[in-house]
């Protein structure tokens, strides 16, 4: 708990919501999957989406703690499971730190229509990550401005997709017109036979919605948590929905679903629509260095919401001997700053990787073939990202299995009403999709529903190794726990 209280209001804490899960550049991808995206969105919202928000609100008020997921799954499941999860939550970290890095100088070179050298390269990438090693040093309540203008950034950009989406709908009609109502069921192709496609974006609309968790790590910067808690989750989970659904649909309805492709970013998608709408081509390139200047900021704004959240996990694992010991240390403000060292060293390990694979070997004069092999292979490195991600939420849902049975444990906390048979549906539901979405990204690939072991074998292999490390990781835990029994049954054996 930090020595000194810092405000916190309600309206930051929403920002806050806003920053960490809503993310610009996922609406392109999402609309490309044609009419089904509205059935596919209401199926997720009902089916993840809310039910994870509400059990996040849940979680965060009747087990308050800075350590969040990593408290609630501990006292569900004990510690061996609970550092599992802060394993993989903290795996994929650095790697997507080190992924927005990359993105930004792609970003950068595609606005300025330059191809930069290595050397400017890597200045722009460390600096980022510095910075976002820096803004972790500080908690959210003193850093609530930064996630608040990148909130009201996202919801500028996404409402501006939106608005030119439905002024081309208002002026020249939709671009997509339904052939029948067979476009709108999930899973159903053309042809009335199955279509598997759909499963493949299950991961993408899951992650999208990842992050509420993080909100209940701000417990000690609320004036009136148990209630603000709920409130932050509530309020920024419907403006999160209205502005995913919203841009999708405009985009949808704005543009040809033969324009969108699963790789569409957030600038492609903005151009596309000016493009349909009207504008001339120098009008649109200023416009997309305004949007994509904007974006960078929300690419700044959205790691720093994450940090206190993702750093207090890991801290209070490394309290149960998970992580190094030093990474419980902590500043004067109670900010776990180690944890945030070696993220941002790890980061910046990775950078350095990464801009090697794409200058150093090329000029070092490496076969054609062996650099595409082995670029492809790098970059799919940074796909365990995801996977981590995704595998550190599945016991949360099991843990509010169990521990909604044991009934309120705050007086005045969020408590959801719910019987036995929607207490199992609201943990079941979400963890059959995660598992969908796991089984997708790594072993199926729905356009044929056939196995991916030679597109996917790098992701595969580097999933095994990494939960391999974790296993090994809480081993060595428990062995130690054990000395720790052993020598205090030894001291008492001495006494006597």
């Amino acid at each position: 708990m930090p020595k000194k209280k810092y405000k916190f209001r309600l309206i930051s804490a929403v920002f806050a919501t806003v920053c960490i899960i809503l993310v610009a550049d996922a609406v392109a991808p999402t609309a490309s999957i044609g009419h089904s995206q509205y059935l596919w969105w209401a199926i997720m919202l009902i089916g993840f989406f809310v039910p994870y928000a509400l059990i996040s609100a849940e979680l965060g008020t009747q087990y308050p703690s800075e350590g969040g997921m990593y408290t609630w799954i501990k006292k569900a499941f004990g510690k061996k499971w609970a550092s599992r999860v802060a394993w993989f939550y903290w795996v994929n970290y650095p790697l997507w730190i080190a992924s927005l890095a990359n993105l930004i100088t792609s970003l950068l070179m595609t606005m300025m229509g330059v191809e930069m050298e290595a050397w400017m390269v890597l200045i722009i990438q460390a600096v980022y990550v510095a910075l976002i090693t820096i803004l972790g040093m500080l908690r959210i309540s003193q850093s609530d401005w930064v996630a608040n203008i990148g909130a009201i950034i996202k919801i500028l950009i996404l409402g501006g997709i939106g608005a030119l989406g439905f002024y081309i709908l208002f002026t020249q009609g939709t671009a997509n017109p339904v052939e029948s109502w067979q476009d709108f069921i999930p899973l159903l192709g053309a042809d009335g036979g199955f279509d598997w496609t759909g499963l493949g974006f299950v991961s993408l609309i899951i992650f999208n919605m990842l992050g509420f968790e993080v909100v209940g790590t701000f417990y000690d910067d609320m004036d009136k948590p148990k209630k603000q808690i709920p409130q932050a989750i509530i309020f920024g989970g419907i403006l999160i929905a209205i502005f995913y659904i919203l841009p999708s649909f405009a985009l949808g309805v704005g543009t040809e679903f033969s324009e969108i492709s699963t790789d569409t970013g957030l600038l492609d998608a903005w151009a596309i629509l000016l493009a349909n709408a009207g504008i001339g081509a120098n009008v649109i390139q200023a416009i997309l260095v305004v949007v994509g200047g904007l974006f960078i900021v929300t690419l700044i704004s959205n790691v720093s919401s994450w940090n206190f959240g993702v750093y207090s996990v890991i801290a209070y694992s490394a309290e149960d001997g998970m992580f190094p010991k030093s990474w419980t240390k902590r500043n004067k403000d109670g900010v776990p700053y180690m944890v945030g060292i070696w993220t941002g060293i790890v980061s910046l390990v990775l950078v350095l990787a990464g801009i090697f694979v794409a200058y150093g070997l090329p000029e070092m004069g490496v076969s054609e073939e062996f650099l595409e092999g082995f670029s492809n292979m790098f970059w799919a490195f940074f796909s365990l990202s995801l996977v981590c991600l995704l595998l550190s939420y599945i016991p949360m849902f099991a843990a509010f299995i169990k521990l909604h049975k044991k009934g309120p444990q705050v007086k005045n906390g969020y408590w959801i009403k719910a019987g036995p048979v929607l207490r199992w549906l609201m943990g079941i539901v979400p963890l059959i999709l995660l598992f969908i979405s796991l089984f997708f990204t790594l072993v199926i690939y729905p356009d044929d529903f056939a196995l991916t072991w030679e597109e996917n074998n790098v992701l595969i292999i580097s999933t095994v190794v990494c939960i391999v490390i974790g296993e090994l990781m809480v081993l060595n835990m428990a062995r130690k726990d054990r000395q720790k029994k052993l020598a205090k049954k030894t001291r008492k054996a001495v006494r006597k």
